[in-house]
This record gives structure tokens, C-alpha cells and sequence, in this order.
């Protein structure tokens, strides 16, 4: 891109020197602006061309319609809960971040928690600066062959699994989207989420928070863990049930826990979890070290450079680097790619090995390369911690031992295009396909043996059932009882009186009592909930 000298780049939160120096040495102009009141950043934002935040600035919707000059959102860290990447996305601005910059930190951070936990460090410090020496109010455990259990076991996931391998600790972890072969490779023992809670001395979650992993950790799980064991949390708030983990650290069935992650941010002083002397706590630093914070700062600014000066969108989260000119071609299909991995993604079980992309019609015509990447990211984005995006989606499929291909084809039967995914994991083979409407609109088209029309948005529940009269009517019910709004329903069967797929799309996510409600009616096989709103 020319004229980089009129560039203005606002910095609203705090970064490194070197990050900066980086930017000004290109030409830019810098302005660091911290702690804005919102008011003041609507008004800041319409002269910048750049903005780099880290978590502090709320970039919301409002936010960037402000920006009437701005093309690119670099987030100085890994998580993007503070964006709003879809109004991004329809502006066409790139917004960019730097994932696996605090891999080691957060991992360390982990670490650290535990050994906090298991020789309670924080307790008796305390009390020695209280002017006491309470030497056997202090009794520790040893690391030393405990089985330590990590659920998602991702790039902080796997380096923490490294940490603890030499403490000469036993490491098992729960994945469903790990190839065996590379567990194996890792020196970790993939088991199921069940046995995990039953075995581990230890458990570490490292998953992302969605509608399958909000509360994943509550009082039914504690009860299956062993007496005395010990939790920790440096992912996202919200993963354990905060309540119910209270009434266990009360109990001494959970020995103790340690938290840098909180449901509510800040945590509330009257927050239960605060008082008890088995909980240990930091206020979100898992990322919070000098080196960490120095290269995340220089890795977001020569992104940010890199775009200006030569086109290049490195670590962008929603647009592949390819030439602009053959963008607004390629963004529909993108679009439809992405849907289609997220959907994929969140409907089939057990470790993925094998991911075939097939390009029918018109779409096998064009550039397929980045839809590939779409898919990859789609695929990985809602069941991993780290944040995946158009550079490092090949990356961790290979490390993950996930083999891909893609497949063209002139042939789109009834279609102009059709994108289909086949997937095999868990040693089943799984199909979605989609195509679009009006040259511009994502639509799923095939769900396995299903000929479907869904569109793939916002909440979703899909119900595998017996093809018998009254189940569509007993699951809205349900939904009604609890005051659920469907926005848009479907069915599909595959022959008369054999299995059926309702389709539901939903206002918001479901409750779980609601879910309950329908698991427990006639006819119904299986249930999945979806959430496609990011």
C-alpha cells in the first residue's frame, strides 16, 4: 500500500516500547491514548487508519462504525473476546492478533498454579508475614508420578503437558479433535472425559468457553473425581461452575483450586470463593510477564506494517492473505467455508485424522487455497484454546496430524457451486456440504444422509430422532414452557419411519434445564447444540 506517512495508528492500551518503535520507524504516525472513556474513543477513532489494543479497549460494533477511516484492529495477544470481529468483518476491516505469543507464559502460569496448590505457597506466606511459623498447618503433596489430566490439549496445553512430564508427573488428557498418533508422539495418553475426571490427581482445563464447555466442570463431575483432588483454571472463566466448586473446597472433596480466570472479571469482593483458605487466585496474569508482552507488541506492529506496506495480512483472523483484487470474489465463499468447518466442527466426535475438501461447479474454478484454510479454521476454531486463524490454521492441523486434501470437480449437480467436507474422525466418516444463495448467501445443503436447506447462524440444536408422529410438537413444547423463541425450524428423514434431523434455530442458547426437558422425551436419538455466532 502507498503513502504509509499519513498513516495514523491509535495505541488505547498499553504496549511495549519496541512495538512502537517498530511502527514509527516505518513512518507512522503513533498516538497512545490509554484508558479512553468510551465517549472519547468514538470520537479519537475517526482519524486513525490503524488500531492496536490489547485486552482493555472495547472494540464494539459502535465503536467501529465510528471508525470511518480504519482498516485494520491489531489485538496485542491472543483472545478477541473484546472485538467485535463480525462488524469488523462487514466493514471489511482486518482484524489481526498475535496467537501463541503468551504460549509459554500462560503454560508457566499454569504450572506455577499447581505447585502453589499442592505446597499452599500462598498460605503460608501469609502467615509467616503475619509473624507466625505454622509449620504443620502447612502439609503439602509431592508432584513427584501424580497424574495430572488436561482437558484440550492445544499449543498452552501441550507445552504445560511438557512442564509437567518433568516434574515426573503422568500426564493423560481428554481431545476429541487429537489424532492418537500424535498423543502418542507427545508422550500423553488420550482417554475420555470421564475417565480423565476419574483418574487425574489433577485436573487443568484448557478449552475455549462455549455453549458444550460453559459449566463443564460441576457438582455431577466433582462427584465422580477423586477425594482430594485438586483444579485448576487459566483458561476462561466460566468452564468450572463456581458455585458448585464452593461447596466442594468446603467439603475437602475438592482439596484445592486454583483460579487466574473468574466467571464475572473483575472478580466481586463478595465473590464465596475468596474466603476459603483452599482457593488460590491471581487477577487474569496468566499472559502477564515481560517477555510475553514484549513479543506480542512486536509481533502485532510488524503485522500491523506488514499490511500498509505490502498487502500482507499476517495472523488476520478474518481475512486470508490473499491479493485484495481477488478478494471480494473469493469473501462469499470464504464465508460459506468457515460455516461449514465451524458447523462440521461441532457435530462429530472422536479424534480427527482425515479432512477432504471437495470444489464443485464454479468454486473449483477459482483460487481454492484460502477456502481450504477457511475450512481448517472452522474446523478448529471452537474446540481449541488457542485462537486460530488464516496463517496458523494449516500449521495445527499438521501438528495435529490431520492429513487434508481438496478435491475439484466441474460437476455441481442442481448447484452453481457446492463446497462439501468430508471429515473422518473417531473411525467415522462425516459430510457436510453447502452452497450459496443468490451468489452471496451461506446455506447448508447436506448433513451426512440428510438433504437439508439450513442457514448457518447464531444458536442451533439439531435433533437426531425416530421418524414418529409427535416429537416436533413435544420439543416445541419444551421450548415454549421455557420461554425459548424459535427463530427458524426444518426437518429431514432419510426413509419413512427410519431416523429423522430436526433442525432448530434459536433466539439465544439453551438453557440447560431445557435441554434436560428434551433429552428426556420419546423417540429422541441424539442432541447437539451449535453455536455459529462468532
Amino acid at each position: 500500500m502507498s503513502g504509509t506517512n499519513a498513516m495514523k495508528i491509535l495505541v488505547s492500551d498499553s504496549l511495549s516500547k519496541q512495538g512502537i518503535a517498530i511502527l514509527e520507524k516505518a513512518g507512522f504516525t503513533v498516538d497512545v491514548k490509554t484508558k479512553l472513556p468510551k465517549e472519547e474513543l468514538l470520537k479519537e477513532i475517526k482519524q486513525y487508519d490503524g488500531l492496536i489494543v490489547r485486552s482493555g479497549t472495547k472494540v464494539t460494533a459502535d465503536v467501529i462504525a465510528a471508525a470511518v477511516r480504519l482498516k485494520v484492529i491489531g489485538r496485542a495477544g491472543s483472545g478477541l473476546d473484546n472485538v467485535d470481529t463480525q462488524a469488523a468483518t462487514k466493514r471489511g476491516i482486518v482484524v489481526m492478533n498475535t496467537p501463541g505469543g503468551n504460549t509459554v507464559t500462560t503454560a508457566e502460569h499454569t504450572m506455577s498454579m499447581i505447585f502453589a496448590m499442592s505446597r499452599r505457597i500462598p498460605q503460608a506466606t501469609a502467615s509467616v508475614k503475619a509473624g507466625k511459623w505454622e509449620k504443620d498447618k502447612f502439609m503439602g503433596v509431592e508432584l513427584y508420578n501424580k497424574t495430572l489430566g488436561i482437558v484440550g490439549i492445544g499449543q498452552i496445553g501441550g507445552y504445560l503437558s511438557k512442564l509437567a512430564q518433568g516434574a515426573s508427573m503422568n500426564v493423560i488428557a481428554y481431545d476429541p479433535y487429537l489424532a492418537p498418533e500424535r498423543a502418542e508422539k507427545m508422550g500423553v495418553e488420550l482417554v475420555d472425559l470421564p475417565e480423565l475426571f476419574k483418574r487425574a490427581d489433577i485436573v487443568s482445563v484448557h478449552t475455549p468457553l462455549t455453549a458444550e464447555t460453559k459449566s463443564l466442570i460441576n457438582s455431577k463431575v466433582i462427584a465422580s473425581m477423586k477425594q482430594g483432588v485438586m483444579i485448576v483454571n487459566c483458561a476462561r472463566g466460566g468452564i468450572i461452575n463456581e458455585a458448585d466448586l464452593v461447596e466442594a473446597l468446603k467439603s475437602k472433596k475438592v482439596a484445592a483450586a486454583a483460579f487466574d480466570v473468574f466467571e464475572d472479571e473483575p472478580v466481586k469482593a463478595d465473590n464465596p470463593l475468596l474466603v476459603l483458605d483452599n482457593f488460590v487466585c491471581t487477577p487474569h496474569i496468566g499472559a502477564q510477564t515481560s517477555e510475553a508482552q514484549e513479543n506480542v507488541a512486536i509481533g502485532i506492529a510488524e503485522q500491523v506494517v506488514d499490511y500498509f506496506t505490502k498487502g500482507i495480512a499476517r495472523g488476520a483472523v478474518n481475512i486470508p492473505s490473499i491479493p485484495p483484487d481477488l478478494l471480494p470474489k473469493l469473501q462469499p465463499y470464504l464465508t460459506l467455508a468457515e460455516k461449514i468447518g465451524m458447523l462440521q466442527s461441532q457435530l462429530y466426535e472422536g479424534g480427527l485424522e482425515r479432512v477432504t475438501v471437495e470444489y464443485n461447479g464454479e468454486v473449483a474454478g477459482l483460487s481454492v487455497a484460502p477456502l481450504t484454510i477457511a475450512v481448517l479454521k472452522g474446523l478448529l476454531t471452537p474446540i481449541l484454546e488457542d485462537v486460530v486463524n488464516y496463517v496458523n490454521a494449516p500449521v495445527i492441523a499438521k501438528e495435529r496430524g490431520i492429513e487434508v486434501k481438496e478435491v475439484k470437480s466441474s460437476d455441481a449437480g442442481d448447484f452453481t457451486s457446492v463446497i462439501r467436507v468430508r471429515i473422518e474422525a473417531g473411525k467415522k466418516a462425516h459430510c457436510l456440504a453447502g452452497t450459496l444463495h443468490n451468489r452471496k448467501e451461506p446455506r447448508i445443503i447436506e448433513i451426512d444422509d440428510f438433504q437439508v436447506e439450513v442457514v448457518p447462524e447464531g444458536h442451533m440444536m439439531l435433533i437426531l430422532n425416530e421418524d414418529k408422529p409427535g416429537v416436533i410438537g413435544a420439543v416445541g413444547q419444551a421450548l415454549g414452557d421455557h420461554n425459548v423463541n424459535i427463530a427458524r425450524m426444518q426437518c429431514a428423514r432419510e426413509d419413512r419411519g427410519g431416523n429423522a434431523l430436526l433442525i432448530f434455530g434459536l433466539d439465544a442458547s439453551l438453557p440447560a434445564k431445557v435441554l434436560e426437558a428434551i433429552k428426556r422425551g420419546k423417540h429422541i436419538l441424539s442432541i447437539k447444540l451449535v453455536d455459529l455466532s462468532h
